[in-house]
């Protein structure tokens, strides 16, 4: 998961893994604007953070891992909430 550490969508993303207890990695884009982009073309130009991936395959932000949540698609996962790098 790329975030920064004013985003209130990215404290909601690490509040739902943690409440769920989901192992997540937490790379901070905030300071490396070469970072976040790379990951904003590897993420299909999505500009807003936090951009979240599992096993590899980007889902989105907050709003699409939270709607993976109340579905039952994020529990389902194997690795879930995995970022890499």
């Amino acid at each position: 998961m790329y975030t920064t550490r004013s985003c209130g969508y990215c404290v909601a993303a690490r509040r739902l893994l943690d409440r769920r207890g989901y192992a997540y990695e937490d790379i901070d884009v905030g300071n490396d604007y070469g970072l976040r982009q790379q990951m904003s073309r590897r993420a299909g130009n999505y500009r807003t953070v936090p951009m979240i991936f599992i096993d590899d395959q980007f889902i989105g932000g907050f709003d699409e891992l939270a709607a993976l949540d109340r579905t039952g698609g994020l529990a389902a996962r194997s690795g879930v909430a995995a970022a890499e790098r």
